[in-house]
């Protein structure tokens, strides 16, 4: 596995491969959906290159950056061992400048649900996913659907520039007792762990509640929102793939989110109906 630091050093790593290139961009802490990402890469490319950067850009003020978890070693080990052929691991100073120009998420949909929890933050995730995927050009890059709107925006992003790269949507991978990982996961205590399972509680009922003929759904948040309790919920949201808000469940067009904060830990989940 080649290690690169800086661009320049990517761009000889790559060089130096032949073959389609899948990419995973990471904030490190590699949990088992990250490898799953990997895994899927390594299947459909010839060559994987994963990304470990904590972007300062997407944490807005009084967030977890300076404490977001690192954990440099052992990331670097998963990687070697899932198959990964470049990793790249830069400095801030490497990715970013003074000055400079940086890309604004849409006015609409940029700012609903997690925008308007953290306005600014898909600014900052959409300008370093551009300059990760110019700098790797790859031919895939895979992100988890457990961020689905941060998905959707980036495949609208790509659209939108008509950049030369396939975005691969991968399921979310859960614990045994249903909890999505994250890597901000470790944050939660034993108690608060046991209050987090609240969060894929309530989508599970939901699903229930389709599979059972409901569609409405007001119905179907308050039902979502009783569980909850008593969780500080930030939004319950039916919507449909394009982030629109429906009045119904349309099946193979909906994705109903959830976001809580349990403990100091804030937490997001979501299941695509």
């Amino acid at each position: 596995m080649i290690i690169a630091r800086t661009a320049v050093e990517l761009r000889a790593a790559l060089d130096s491969k032949a073959g389609s290139v899948g990419f995973v961009p990471t904030m490190g802490a590699l949990h088992v959906g990250h490898r799953t990402l990997i895994e899927k890469a390594r299947v459909e490319n010839d060559v994987v290159v994963v990304s470990i950067f904590v972007n300062p850009t997407q944490f807005l003020a009084g967030e977890d950056l300076s404490k977001y978890p690192r954990r440099e070693e052992a990331d670097f080990k998963i990687c070697e061992l899932s198959g990964v052929n470049v990793l790249f691991y830069p400095e801030i100073d490497s990715m970013y400048g003074t000055d400079e120009i940086s890309i604004k998420a849409p006015d609409v949909r940029g700012y609903i649900l997690e925008g308007a929890s953290r306005p600014g933050h898909f600014d900052g995730v959409l300008t370093v996913v551009m300059k990760l995927l110019n700098l790797v050009r790859a031919s895939r890059a895979y992100f988890g659907k457990k961020d689905a709107q941060q998905l959707s925006l980036i495949t609208q992003m790509v659209k939108n520039f008509f950049m030369d790269v396939e975005i691969i949507a991968v399921d979310t991978v859960r614990e045994s007792d249903g909890l999505a990982l994250s890597s901000r996961n470790v944050y939660l205590t034993q108690e608060d762990r046991v209050e987090a399972l609240k969060l894929s509680a309530s989508l599970k009922r939901a699903t229930h509640l389709v599979m059972q003929g409901v569609r409405e759904t007001n119905v179907i948040c308050r039902v979502m929102m009783d569980i909850l309790q008593p969780l500080k919920v930030e939004y319950v949201a039916i919507v449909n793939r394009r982030f629109e808000a429906i009045p119904e469940v349309i099946i193979g067009d909906t994705i109903v989110l959830v976001a809580a904060r349990v403990g100091s830990t804030r937490l997001i989940d979501n299941v695509w109906m």
